[in-house]
């Protein structure tokens, strides 16, 4: 269950910091996606990426 958490985790911080490159135009890959210079996005990303660091601090405090 803690490597399922951690491993969840990890995905969703850097699938919300792709969101948040590709929200603000810093990561415009690939070139026709819909998410690119979209605000809203920045705000999605932002909260799946602390979603996943919550997730990862749970996965941590089960194991004690």
């Amino acid at each position: 269950m803690r490597r399922t958490l951690t491993l969840v985790g990890a995905i969703a911080v850097v699938m919300g910091l792709v969101w948040i490159g590709q929200g603000s135009g810093y990561f415009p890959y690939p070139a026709s996606s819909f998410m690119i210079d979209q605000s809203p996005w920045i705000a999605y990303g932002a909260g799946l990426a602390i979603l996943g660091l919550v997730l990862i601090v749970i996965a941590r405090r089960t194991a004690r």
